[in-house]
């Protein structure tokens, strides 16, 4: 049976390598990509998408460019991380098709309402998100799963103590898609971290595939993996949208995942963009009657994935690219 896709990216390396994962599953229709400001800047997001669904053969998978800023916060981008053009620094050839004319939180829309049952992977800020949700609230009862590759749950960020990029980029939008009643299933950066990460052996090992989307993967994410080290002291590259992508893929890879409270702080300048997960049910003690209330209007809104089998992600990630 095929399972339809829709997915929103702010694109750059790690973003790509997710797209190459959806866009090669035999089983999986991708039918829109829908580019947000986060990593990169929309014009050069929409172009990365553009040229990775064109290695990948699937040049008709249509791609709409989005918000081009945070709902109330300045653009602040990544390229430190993932090089200029969001690829490594690759400078890959301008793609041979353009970007859709329609907006893309009405693509969203649409291909949400056309294709009840969707699944939604997101792996930028949560701008066009909250946008659509807002403006068709209907389309969150069409949508069967929604994983958002963004957060931190219970462990620290990776662009402050507290936050994780994508959701400290945009926390307002995430905050309004959390409340949303869409069905979250929250991957934070912690878990493609450690062993999960791609190790030099490993990624020298995947170029030895000897395929040009092997050697892809691996080239647009050279810059990646000297920012992830640089950045974080792992292991090795941390592929974090293609985890999530991964478990969007097979759910089974997450190995313990579990429904609980989540909220996103958008007021303290330190806690910005924080995902505050209520792993114990301590907020439905009504002495704290400002956070119980919001408790009881949203319930436990989000499904927090723990951990993932690492074995099987880069078995996921290898037989993609073989």
């Amino acid at each position: 049976m095929v399972r339809k896709f829709i997915i929103d990216t702010d694109t750059a390396s790690d973003d790509a390598v997710a797209l190459v994962m959806a866009l090669r599953a035999p089983d999986v229709e991708v039918e829109a990509i829908t580019i947000v400001n986060g990593n990169m800047p929309v014009a050069q997001g929409s172009r990365n998408a553009l040229y990775t669904a064109q290695m990948c053969g699937r040049a008709d998978v249509p791609v709409y460019i989005g918000a081009d800023r945070p709902l109330m916060r300045p653009r602040v981008h990544a390229h430190w991380f993932h090089g200029e053009d969001g690829m490594g620094n690759q400078f890959y050839p301008p793609p041979e098709r353009q970007p859709e004319a329609k907006h893309g939180v009405q693509a969203i829309i649409d291909t949400v309402r056309a294709n009840p049952g969707i699944v939604m992977v997101t792996l930028g800020p949560l701008t066009n998100v909250a946008l659509a949700v807002r403006q068709a609230p209907d389309i969150v009862g069409k949508v069967s799963r929604c994983i958002v590759m963004g957060g931190a749950a219970g462990t620290t960020g990776n662009v402050t103590p507290a936050a994780e990029y994508n959701i400290w980029c945009d926390p307002e939008a995430a905050r309004i898609a959390f409340h949303s009643g869409l069905p979250i299933e929250m991957v934070g950066w912690e878990v493609a971290r450690g062993e999960a990460n791609i190790l030099a052996e490993e990624m020298e090992m995947i170029r030895g595939f000897g395929t040009p989307l092997a050697r892809f993967a691996m080239d647009c994410n050279s810059h990646a993996y000297k920012a992830t080290i640089e950045q974080s002291d792992d292991l090795g590259l941390g592929l974090y949208d293609p985890v999530a992508m991964a478990i969007a893929l097979d759910p089974t890879i997450c190995t313990y995942m579990s429904k609980h409270f989540v909220d996103v702080e958008t007021q303290s300048e330190l806690t910005r963009g924080m995902t505050v997960v209520d792993r114990y049910d301590v907020t439905t003690d009504e002495r704290n009657i400002d956070v119980w209330r919001s408790v009881q209007e949203h319930g436990k809104n989000v499904t927090v994935c723990w951990s993932i089998d690492v074995p099987r992600w880069k078995e996921l990630l290898y037989s993609t690219l073989k």
